[in-house]
């Protein structure tokens, strides 16, 4: 089976290579995603999938199959912006092959994993291996600005209802089980405005942050820490204050955190460390876990709090076991089983719905919303491969 089968994605390398590259040159920042889900419907139709479906998130789901054992591989199809353009040596927008890597914004974060993923479920098809199993094949929308909503509106909405779950995202083709989950929350310092000339007659939120700001640095050391996932973190990344004028001091002051949670951490624990500050006590600072509600390509507003869980599926489950399976007969070894860094879909289908889920994916996670977004195009014939064998192998388990 597997000669067959890598022969096959050896053979449509070419054809995958190239529709990843229109995929690069479909910009499709979150909320922003119609133009390439059209592109992706296109491909699924003309490679011969089942059924291709928009639900009413914006989320194109493909199928091929129709047996009761239902498997669905996730790829997010928006990226994020290109940020300072003077740090590109080319046009993010303008995919570029040299030496055997493909270059473009979205290249590893991750477009590579969607169009492989299509052009395993035509090779699924065509080499006769679906057996009882029907796979869907998942182009998630907004991901990177809100991971896992595409996905609790999929399942809470019953799209489809998978046993377990393939996130294509980049793995270095190596095999992971889970990552840490994390959360956004927003401190603020309320202050007194007055004129800049007189400074004295006033309360400067910014001067109360700061202590906040250093207290923030200082606390990570001391965060959980996971044999499997590691150790929490925590990052500022965006400050802002506001006031009359910039002329006047500020009568408040705002900082964005990005909180990871490894096991071992909640939403309550993390809350209570910030709370506990003494500069949070100190300037009366008000602690806020955000929420998201910005509409989807189709207008569509689905909220939700940006609380994203921890999850790991045990190596031991049938879905890792085939994947490692999987793996070693499409490279002659044994996987090194491993976690992201940073956090997928999978905070849903895993953190949120208690579905099995592993991630499997083309090119290098460090690429990811850089300016050197990469992925070497023989990582899609491997990973074409890696997909097309998984439900055969898993079925059996």
């Amino acid at each position: 089976m597997f000669d067959a089968i890598k022969q096959a994605a050896a053979r449509d390398l070419p054809r995958c290579r190239d529709f990843l590259a229109d995929l690069i040159a479909t910009k499709s920042l979150s909320g922003g995603e119609g133009a390439v889900v059209a592109r992706i419907r296109k491909e699924m139709e003309s490679v011969g999938f089942d059924e291709v479906i928009v639900d009413g998130f914006g989320n194109v789901l493909g199928r091929v199959g129709s047996g009761p054992r239902v498997i669905a591989m996730d790829a997010h199809i928006d990226t994020v912006d290109a940020g300072d353009m003077d740090l590109w040596d080319r046009d993010p927008w303008e995919p570029m092959e040299k030496d055997g890597i493909l270059f473009g914004r979205g290249a590893s974060d991750q477009k590579g994993g969607m169009a492989a993923m299509v052009y395993a479920g035509k090779l699924l098809k065509e080499l006769d291996l679906l057996g009882d199993c029907t796979v869907w094949m998942v182009g998630a929308v907004q991901e990177e600005d809100c991971d896992g909503l595409c996905w609790q509106y999929i399942l809470r909405e019953k799209v489809i209802a998978p046993e377990v779950v393939i996130i294509t995202e980049p793995t270095n083709l190596q095999l992971y089980r889970g990552h840490r989950g994390r959360m956004e929350l927003e401190v603020e310092t309320k202050g007194l405005s007055c004129h800049g000339s007189a400074p004295e007659r006033g309360v400067n939120a910014v001067y109360k942050m700061a202590s906040i700001i250093a207290g923030v640095e200082e606390m990570g050391a001391g965060f959980t820490a996971d044999p499997f996932l590691g150790q929490g973190t925590v990052t500022i990344s965006d400050v802002r204050s506001t006031s009359p004028s910039l002329c006047a001091v500020a009568d408040s002051c705002t900082i964005h955190l990005d909180r990871r949670l490894t096991f071992g951490e909640t939403e309550a624990s993390a809350i209570a460390e910030l709370e506990a500050l003494a500069g949070v006590k100190k300037g009366e600072a008000s602690v806020r876990v955000l929420e998201y509600d910005t509409p989807t390509h189709t207008g569509l507003v689905y909220p939700t709090r940006k609380v994203y869980p921890a999850w790991v599926t045990a190596e031991e489950h049938p879905s890792v076991q085939a994947g490692a399976a999987v793996y070693e007969g499409i490279f002659g070894a044994a996987p090194d089983i491993s976690r992201w860094v940073f956090s997928t879909n999978g905070v849903a289908t895993a953190g949120m719905f208690d579905i099995p889920t592993i991630g499997f994916g083309p090119a290098n996670e460090k690429y990811a919303h850089s300016p050197e977004d990469q992925i070497p195009v023989r990582h899609l014939e491997s990973a074409v491969a890696f997909y097309t064998a998984f439900p055969s192998l898993y079925s059996q388990k």
